[in-house]
């Protein structure tokens, strides 16, 4: 409890606690409020987020974080009577030190923006909980939306409301199959092997198709990046999915550079890989910037190998990457972690995902960081109209283990989650990791009725791998396309 009632704001106090601070050339912008007998005051709009931020162990380890509960319930209050104008004139990174500032703000859609744009944080959130705030009018806002007014709004919602309002956001794409349709789940097969041996990642892809998984890619992080390893394994996968002509994609997940190179070399690349952040700054640590990854995105899209959309690139995020790379900006890891949607939103990808646990404890240090950061992530995506998906992950020593993993993949089930990852047993031996297995996804399918990507279902029905009410049915295990499948070999 507080100490002492909490007094909000009143209008006075609005604008009283808004001051500009002139020093030289440089105006900086500072907020105050007034929580019982104690006055708050953030250095700027950066401090306001951080300080409403959830505790996280990222923010605390860049020392931004709130120094008390008290203090995190002020900036929350303060950040609820903010108008969402704000953020489009009080930039947390400036526009004229980076580029994903610049895109940002550039892009901004004032039409599509019009509806809200009266709106403070607070009443946001009340209109995306609400009736009126239907899937149809949350596509229509998006391209109005800015990361930094969504990653505000989700700091003052609980995690009920993450759900319920990312289950209300539509966003579909397709390229061999269509993903993020409603009512469905669908899953990314990661084959790793630690040596990139073709048996051993093709005995991994096959296990996986048993189960009915991949129909959002069957995507590899390839244990050798280089073209020639990268090549043998585009090859792998292309050779499998037209023999059993299987309407899904493949990737791997190497530098989007190598997927240039693999493009121009003939290779039989479906979906470009890249790995982003939300600054310039942290994007140069993974060697790209936008121009890159929209050369990355042309250059798939000249292979034309999509069959009912053309959306050919996969990207993947996750809290905590810019702070590794000391590329935050004394920005708040969730807020920046938004801003990558930005640049996702950028490239019209098929499949976005945040690597929710995976970058380890000294970010997301234990499960209740690692759930809510899912939840957070999957909502800013999902509402900036970005396909988002999650791997459901964490390290050995995170304060985490598998029954917190059930907890977030089914919680992000419910939250209408475009896609999950799944991996032989649930445990990466390439990355050393644990995520969610193939018979996780079975599990949450058949629970609630989620089947996956409409033309991978048809398939597996011809295959004979589902039942009349559309489970994995057991007799398939035994079944003649399941010999067939298992008979298959890399090398032959």
């Amino acid at each position: 409890m507080l100490g002492g009632s909490p007094r909000l704001p009143t209008k006075e106090d609005e604008f009283s606690g808004i001051d500009r601070l002139i020093d030289g050339q440089e105006q900086m912008t500072t907020y105050s409020i007034v929580l019982g007998r104690e006055r708050h005051v953030f250095q700027d709009l950066k401090s306001v987020l951080a300080c409403a931020s959830p505790l996280k162990s990222g923010d605390v380890l860049a020392g931004i974080a709130a120094s008390s509960n008290e203090r995190r319930v002020a900036a929350r209050y303060l950040l609820a009577d903010m108008p969402l104008k704000t953020f489009l004139e009080d930039l947390v990174i400036p526009y004229e030190v980076d580029e994903v500032s610049r895109l940002i703000v550039d892009r901004h859609d004032w039409m599509a923006f019009a509806p809200v744009s009266h709106m403070t944080v607070g009443e946001f959130r009340d209109w995306l909980l609400s009736y009126d705030a239907t899937s149809e009018k949350l596509l229509a806002i998006a391209p109005g939306l800015t990361p930094e007014m969504v990653a505000a709004v989700s700091k003052i919602m609980r995690n009920h409301d993450l759900i319920t309002v990312a289950g209300k956001c539509k966003v579909v794409t397709a390229f061999r199959s269509t993903i993020g349709l409603p009512g469905r789940l669908s899953s990314r097969l990661q084959p790793n092997h630690p040596t990139d041996d073709p048996e051993g990642v093709a005995g991994s892809t096959l296990d996986g198709l048993l189960y009915g998984i991949g129909d959002a890619v069957i995507g590899i992080n390839p244990a050798t990046d280089n073209l020639e390893a990268c090549t043998r394994l585009m090859v792998l996968f292309d050779r499998l999915r037209e023999r059993f002509d299987i309407p899904t994609q493949s990737c791997v997940l190497t530098h989007v550079t190598t997927s240039i190179k693999a493009i121009e070399a003939g290779a039989p690349l479906d979906l470009v890989f890249q790995s982003i952040a939300g600054s310039e700054a942290a994007n140069k640590g993974f060697g790209v910037d936008l121009a890159i990854l929209r050369e990355g995105q042309q250059a798939a899209l000249s292979m034309k190998r999509g069959t009912v959309g053309n959306n050919v690139m996969y990207l993947e995020t996750g809290q905590g990457s810019a702070l590794s790379a000391d590329a935050h900006h004394g920005v708040d890891e969730q807020t920046v972690e938004a801003r990558a949607y930005a640049v996702a939103r950028e490239l019209n990808p098929l499949l976005v995902n945040t690597v929710v646990g995976f970058i380890g404890p000294e970010y997301l240090f234990d499960a209740k960081q690692i759930i809510r950061a899912g939840l957070e992530d999957h909502f800013c995506g999902k509402l900036l109209g970005v396909p988002m998906g999650v791997d459901v992950c964490y390290t050995n020593h995170a304060e985490a283990d598998q029954d917190d993993m059930d907890n977030l993949m089914v919680l992000l089930t419910v939250a209408g989650v475009s896609f999950l990852i799944a991996v032989p047993g649930a445990d990466d031996v390439m990355l050393n990791y644990q995520s969610l297995s193939y018979h996780d996804i079975v599990g949450l399918r058949h629970q609630f009725n989620r089947p996956p990507a409409p033309e991978f279902e048809a398939w597996l029905h011809r295959m004979g791998m589902l039942d009349h009410t559309g489970r994995l049915a057991p007799a398939s295990a035994s079944g003649a396309f399941s010999r067939n499948l298992l008979s298959y070999r890399a090398s032959a």
